[in-house]
């Protein structure tokens, strides 16, 4: 395999972004960071509090310099991250299905939240607004004033990528995705996909 070993993983929330980073990283035996560690505070309840993009950089460029063999990054930083743009190798992004991503969410939240995103639990409308904001990412148009990521917003950004971009269906199993990734990384120079 090349050098190549500084990977970004991106795409809709629900697209396995992070599992697929996880797991990539593991068979490279290469770092996994994710981009909500550098984009939010912790706080309790998690994901109210956002840092300044200017922080979120440089607390990511900190982390790629502890590890200087390379890392995958996961999650999305288009609009904030471009700074970090010049560093990637390859770009990797995610594309499945509203309804999929939808159904993966719901699962994820009930599984880290439990009874808290129910009706009357404490995390109830943050849960159904971020369910809003995911299911309006193919579309960009929300149902309340917020913005973010979209796909059209997404593409522009990876239409503006210097280095290599690999898009992949993460309907596909996590073992076939990742092989994917590999193959990428052994054969830099095949047209993108």
């Amino acid at each position: 395999m090349n050098a190549s070993r500084r990977i970004h993983i991106t795409g809709a929330s629900g697209t396995g972004v992070s599992t697929l980073g996880a797991e990539v990283a593991e068979r490279t035996r290469l770092a996994h960071l994710d981009t909500d560690d550098f984009y939010w505070r912790p706080t309790d309840p998690p994901y109210r509090e956002t840092r300044d993009p200017a922080e979120r950089v440089r607390l990511i460029r900190e982390a790629f310099a502890v590890n200087p063999r390379g890392w995958v990054l996961s999650g999305s930083l288009d609009g904030w991250g471009d700074p970090l743009i010049p560093v990637f190798d390859l770009v990797v992004f995610l594309r499945a299905s509203t309804k999929t991503r939808l159904e993966r969410l719901r699962r994820r939240e009930r599984g880290r939240h439990g009874a808290a995103i129910e009706p009357g639990g404490p995390l109830r409308t943050q849960h159904l607004d971020f369910l809003a904001y995911a299911a309006a990412y193919d579309t960009g148009v929300f149902t309340r004033p917020m913005t973010g990521r979209h796909l059209a917003r997404h593409e522009a950004w990876l239409g503006g990528l210097p280095c290599p971009t690999l898009r992949l269906d993460s309907a596909a199993p996590v073992a076939i995705l990742v092989r994917a990734i590999l193959d990428r990384l052994c054969h830099p120079d095949e047209k993108a996909v």
